[in-house]
């Protein structure tokens, strides 16, 4: 019996392998190298999206002080004002570990985030699944003690939030460091200029392997990667995996952030940089990530309202950054209980509330042959045979003057929001004059930022 099931099994085997061989002609292989991993298309469903929402939270959302970063600033650099702040508002002794059972999520409720985010208007979210101080939202077998089941919420965090945001039809993204401050083999790594791997192999790809056989997430937003190169981190060989034979093999997506060597070069979409803003349109899809808070990524108790972007600023970025290909993350940072401020709630339901009028020129939207009129400050999408012009500055004269679209004897021009067609002419220039409703700013359909919508036009 044994011979016969050793037999079987060697004959399904040679089946399956030349089953495996008979479609590599129908299905790519992508090999560990940059090359082959860069030459993988982008799957559809990221350009279409244009807008998400990035939620940075951790036990750095207890201290909730100057950053995200607090451990390393208080710590790594012993910086006055940090230690200062300790000394003022916590015991003799207090280590940043005892910040961990204060990260209780006492109120977080994955369901109220969800409908938050889908009233904004984001068709994807990234949760922060493990920042630099390396405690992990989700039961991570290799973070024993430091993780949100074991310590602070006992809670998996990106489980629930995962569940609740796939019951909307919103893609899911997971944030991961790749390195931790203070990993006692990550420092042993880097003492030995990162020719040993001790870390990456028992810590970072075991923790990035996990997450995605366990949450099949649909992008992977790697950051930490700035002191060594992607050889250090075998990040080649896990993205060749995730390609291959993942479980969101055909839909993943990820970013450049692979090693020091990868920024704006290798990956997938390009961030390139925080807040990266190109002045020009690139030749490969990026996206813009930035925070309402200009000073944080984390929830800081200390935030004043002048501190933040307002709601102009960011609907202003986000046209810019779809009219130049990108996609556009807008960040916030829960409190260490899970409540999402009324500010940040109030920045993503104002630009929600602008997306229900003109996210026809956003979503699924493509670059123009113009992306920008200058003088006009003026950002043009285009969708099939309709060309958009979004423009930021009501003209004084109510004549919205257009040097880029040709017209033809079928263009028709309305303003999204009002279903009238608009009346247009021709300066002695051959600019596309535009005559906008005369309506009250009460009647108009957006407070600001309002979309003209043009058919027939070249």
């Amino acid at each position: 019996m044994k011979s016969w099931a050793v037999e079987t099994q060697i004959l399904l085997q040679l089946l399956v392998l030349g089953a495996a061989k008979s479609a590599l002609g129908a299905q790519r292989l992508y090999t560990p190298d940059w090359p082959s991993l860069d030459s993988r298309p982008l799957p559809d469903w990221f350009d279409e999206a244009k807008f998400g929402v990035f939620v940075h939270w951790g036990v750095f959302s207890v201290p909730a002080w100057g950053s995200e970063w607090f451990w390393w600033h208080w710590k790594g650099e012993g910086s006055l004002p940090y230690q200062l702040f300790m000394r003022e508002n916590y015991p003799p002794g207090f280590s940043y570990a005892d910040f961990g059972p204060q990260f209780t999520a006492r109120f977080f409720d994955p369901d109220d985030w969800a409908k938050l985010f889908q009233a904004a208007g984001a068709k994807y979210v990234v949760l922060t699944t493990k920042h630099h101080e390396g405690f992990t939202n989700w039961p991570s077998p290799v973070s024993w003690n430091w993780n949100s089941k074991d310590v602070g919420p006992h809670r998996d965090l990106v489980g629930e939030l995962g569940t609740a945001i796939r019951k909307r039809n919103i893609r899911y993204g997971l944030y991961h460091s790749l390195f931790e401050w203070f990993h006692p083999l990550y420092q042993l790594d880097k003492k030995n200029g990162f020719k040993t791997q001790y870390f990456v192999t028992a810590k970072t790809m075991p923790e990035l392997y996990d997450l995605v056989n366990r949450y099949k997430p649909d992008l992977i937003w790697s950051d930490g990667d700035w002191e060594a190169p992607d050889g250090y981190w075998n990040s080649t060989g896990f993205l060749s995996w995730l390609y291959n034979d993942s479980p969101v093999k055909d839909e993943v997506v990820v970013n450049d952030r692979w090693g020091f060597n990868c920024s704006c070069r290798h990956g997938g979409y390009y961030n390139c940089a925080d807040k990266f803003q190109p002045s020009s349109l690139p030749d490969h899809k990026w996206e813009m990530c930035t925070s309402v808070d200009k000073w944080s990524w984390g929830y800081r108790r200390t935030m004043s309202i002048s501190d933040t972007a307002s709601e102009s600023e960011i609907i202003a970025e986000l046209v810019q950054t779809v009219s130049l290909g990108g996609n556009y993350l807008l960040n916030i940072g829960p409190t260490k209980d899970g409540l999402i401020v009324p500010i940040f709630q109030e920045r993503l339901l104002a630009i929600g509330k602008w997306l229900r009028v003109n996210g026809e020129a956003i979503y699924s939207s493509k670059p123009w042959r113009v992306q920008l009129e200058k003088n006009e400050s003026v950002w043009y999408t285009s969708e099939g045979a309709a060309v958009y012009a979004i423009f930021l500055k009501w003209p004084e004269n109510g004549v919205l003057s257009l040097k880029s679209p040709q017209t033809t004897s079928s263009t028709q021009i309305i303003m999204l929001g009002i279903q009238e067609d608009l009346e247009w002419s021709k300066s002695p220039h051959e600019d596309l004059l535009i005559h906008l409703p005369q309506l009250p700013p009460s009647a108009l359909p957006s407070e600001f930022a309002w979309t003209i919508k043009m058919t027939g036009v070249e």
